[in-house]
């Protein structure tokens, strides 16, 4: 699931759940390591599973029956099995087909002799449900990945090509959402909970297909996440996309800035001068993927079992119901916005859309996509389901205590109804609030328990949600809900906190009431992330426990997109207050601000025209691909710009807006890096010191007329073998002589087809490969990283029969350590906000 949410709520008493979280941290027992003055730590006892039974988690859902009490068994059996590992094809790669033909003709056939679990018919198999066999299923656990020689190929093919962004590594549920989003290249997406990233590519992925080379679509995706450490994990796992149509954001979802520019019709100077297209930021499609409990992450995720109880899915149902107003306010009239969860739980699911369909009296409308993906398993959403707080199930609001209305609300219930038990006189029934040793619901009399004949059924058409359950596909579980919006929401339904964000102005970091760290996208096929993940299952939701989750009663009614926008009338002040900050820090790393966000690296549209020029003239750069307006930085000092991202006109629209209402949003990454500086000796004398980035190659390559040149494939392959070749030891003369005459600095290496470097002008079409170079006084060297040129020549080797190794006496060079000085780790030393990671998640 995503991560976006935070806890809302008063100042104060958000203070107080950030010293209860604290406190139950240190406290918190660590399941993976001991203490050193442990004795026992040194004992090497025998691993011992995670035991998968839990008498609540099985008391809860048979009463809620969300499957038939002779499924049961089945149900928990599958629940109890490992989840089988699930990978995309990214259908906009260059080598979409020859993964998907690997796959099909290669790996299938091979693998089915290995051994099987749980029955399956086939070793790997496509997903019948996901578009054009993009979507695979494996069988093979992560020991089994390893246990011989076929296996460990199909594993190191796995980590390989998730690691360059030609698949993606996904639990198969999680795929689900994003299909029903019908996304088209054109459209505005707001993913708002988007961390660890796997929805968020997929929906990239939709946008950039079927476009021609260089081609870039006219919609673009903003994806948000309250913490900024997963934001570093989102933008980890999207730069693989290599995209110019995306923005990653850090807001708290539910607080979401709705970048409504109400000076629109005063044309002052200054909006003259930088005017959008766009005067509100509105979206046509809203992935609302909210924090949850995580309960249907069970099979990849087994720790959930002994943590698992009924307060982590009503810790979080109000921050639900919050976030997806929010996502309702910002989608325009004829959108669709899509709810999921990785829960089982109907208070988490059909209780929040039940919620939502009350709150937007009639403006939103539950689709039915039953006829969508016909081939995907699901089960309707359920009209009745029961509410359990303190040991006892609750049929109504009528039958909550007062002393437990401020945790249990009316929403949580399926007619949504607020009742007042005369009756009830407030006091605290001593035998309901004990708690057992090993953390499971007491057992309670006959009389605190509900009357099945007294359960509410909801008149709302809550079976259009889908239910995937695991036991149907063998796979995780999952909750999705379809709605459009069919008109404007009332705006006196969108009550909403004042974002803790902007009341703590001078905190600098994120609020973290709640992080959305709950589960992660990915699933178990290997990655240390996702260890230090299930670590933190349902941590976060437990300390949501700690959080008073009501409404605020003296929140403001306000029109749904003044949400967020307090400071609409500050303008970024970046040059004063960053001088002034250096000279207060002698020296040191100046502190970044981003408009009213500080210690967060700024946003300025890069203007250099002197820059800009030597780049267009230095790689004859066509005037067709437009750079002036489109080019960003993220350093305010233009004399230390070290990187140039490139915007589409999409989210080029969007900055301008952010910028005319005062930089509401706090963006952590943008664009694509196009132009690097290249630091090194021969870099500073080359005739342009900027460089095309290996992410923005694919780009700006067919507008590309002077530095590039064909390279035959055997001088191609010898390049990305040895990484550096000196002129005379290019098989192929004729490309040798052309290369010495290059200027100094980057240039750009194509494919050839033939057995020599064609003379013929060079013509860029879909299947092109090309590589960034540097010409050196007597070299060329390769500016790929490693791990790209591996990849490449294993395609190279599939798509050609091998050639004569007339190279074979060449031996790498190692002389020119100045001139690949930075070029080597191309691949490596990216932008400040990516992480380093084993593998993506």
């Amino acid at each position: 699931m995503g991560g976006g949410g935070g806890g809302g709520g008063r100042e104060g008493r958000s203070h107080r759940s950030r010293t209860q979280r604290k406190h139950f941290k240190q406290s918190r027992d660590n399941v993976w390591k001991r203490a050193k003055s442990d004795p026992s730590s040194t004992e090497h006892s025998p691993w011992q599973p995670f035991a998968t039974q839990n008498p609540s988690f099985d008391e809860y859902y048979k009463e809620q029956g969300i499957v038939a009490a002779e499924e049961w068994d089945s149900f928990i059996e599958v629940l109890r099995r490992p989840l089988p590992a699930a990978f995309r094809i990214n259908s906009s790669s260059q080598f979409c087909a020859d993964i998907r033909s690997q796959l099909e003709n290669d790996f299938m056939k091979y693998l089915q002799a290995e051994v099987i679990e749980g029955g399956e018919a086939e070793a790997i198999r496509p997903l019948p449900w996901y578009p054009d066999n993009l979507a695979w299923h494996s069988n093979f656990s992560r020991m089994q990945l390893r246990k011989n020689q076929m296996l460990e190929r199909f594993h190191e093919f796995l980590k390989l090509e998730n690691e360059i962004g030609n698949i993606t590594r996904q639990e198969a549920v999680s795929m689900v959402p994003p299909l029903f989003l019908d996304v088209h290249p054109d459209h505005f997406v707001l993913d708002m909970c988007a961390a660890p990233g796997s929805k968020t590519f997929q929906l990239l992925e939709i946008i950039h297909r079927s476009l021609t080379i260089g081609a870039l679509p006219n919609g673009m995706i903003i994806a948000n996440d309250l913490d900024v450490q997963r934001c570093n994990l989102l933008i980890h796992q999207t730069k693989r996309m290599c995209t110019a149509n995306l923005i990653v954001t850090n807001h708290e979802a539910q607080h979401f800035p709705g970048c409504r520019n109400k000076k629109v019709s005063d044309a002052s100077e200054k909006e003259i001068e930088l005017k959008s297209n766009i005067s509100q930021l509105l979206f046509d499609r809203v992935l609302c993927d909210v924090p949850c409990s995580g309960d249907g992450t069970l099979r990849k995720a087994p720790d959930i079992w002994r943590k698992w109880n009924v307060g982590l899915g009503n810790g979080v149902h109000s921050l639900q119901v919050q976030i997806a107003m929010r996502g309702i306010s910002l989608l325009k009239v004829g959108g669709r916005i899509v709810y999921s969860t990785c829960s089982m739980n109907p208070v988490e699911n059909e209780a929040v859309v039940a919620e939502i369909l009350r709150k937007c009296q009639g403006s939103v409308e539950l689709l039915d996509v039953s006829s969508e993906l016909p081939q995907l398993v699901r089960r309707p959403g359920l009209r009745k389901w029961k509410v359990r707080d303190k040991g006892v199930w609750l049929t109504s609001y009528k039958n909550v205590p007062k002393y437990r209305r401020t945790g249990i609300v009316p929403s949580m219930f399926p007619s949504g109804r607020t009742h007042t038990d005369p009756t009830d006189n407030g006091h605290k029934p001593e035998d309901v609030t004990a708690s057992t040793e090993d953390g499971t619901e007491p057992m309670v009399d006959a009389f605190t328990s509900c009357d099945d004949s007294d359960v509410e059924v909801s008149d709302l058409p809550l079976e259009r949600c889908m239910r995937l359950v695991p036991h149907d596909q063998n796979s995780g579980a999952f909750f999705v809900a379809v709605l459009e919006k069919v008109s404007s929401v009332p705006a006196v339904q969108e009550k909403c906190i004042v974002p803790q964000e902007n009341l703590v102005t001078r905190n600098d970091e994120p609020n973290k009431e709640l992080s959305n760290q709950v589960t992660e996208d990915t699933n178990g096929l290997e990655v240390n992330v996702v260890d230090d993940t299930n670590e933190k299952l349902a941590e976060e939701a437990l300390e949501a426990n700690l959080i008073d989750n009501e409404e605020d009663g003296a929140a403001l009614e306000t029109d749904p997109c003044d949400t967020g926008e307090k400071n609409e009338s500050v303008e970024a002040q970046v040059p004063v207050e960053k001088e002034a900050d250096s000279k207060r820090t002698g020296g040191k790393r100046k502190l970044q601000i981003q408009g009213k966000w500080k210690g967060v690296d700024p946003v300025l549209f890069f203007r250099d025209e002197t820059i800009i020029n030597s780049i267009k003239a230095f790689y004859g750069i066509e005037e067709s691909f437009p750079l002036n307006g489109h080019l960003v930085s993220r350093n305010s000092d233009t004399n230390h710009v070290k990187r140039v991202y490139y915007v589409s006109k999409s989210v080029k629209d969007a900055l301008e807006l952010n910028f005319q209402v005062g930089q509401q949003l706090k963006i952590t990454s943008v664009g694509l890096k196009m132009f690097e500086r290249q630091t090194s000796r021969e870099g500073n004398t080359a005739p342009c010191s900027f460089r095309i980035s290996s992410e923005g190659l694919p780009v700006i390559l067919p507008y590309v007329t002077k530095q590039i040149l064909h390279a035959s494939p055997v001088d191609f392959k010898h390049l990305l073998q040895y990484k550096a070749i000196k002129f005379a030891d290019f098989v192929d003369a004729e490309f040798c002589e052309k290369a010495s005459k290059l200027m100094m600095g980057c240039c750009v290496i194509v494919l050839g087809k033939g057995s020599k470097a064609s003379s013929d002008p060079i013509q860029i079409d879909t299947s092109t490969i090309a590589i960034g170079c540097w010409k050196g006084r007597g070299s060329l060297s390769v500016m790929v990283s490693a791990i790209d040129c591996q990849e490449l020549l294993e395609r190279l080797l599939i798509r050609m029969e091998p050639e004569p190794e007339n190279g074979d006496s060449l031996q790498e060079n190692n002389g020119n350590t100045d001139e690949v000085k930075d070029m080597d780790d191309n691949g490596k030393n990216e932008e400040s906000e990516s992480i380093k990671m084993d593998s993506c998640s």
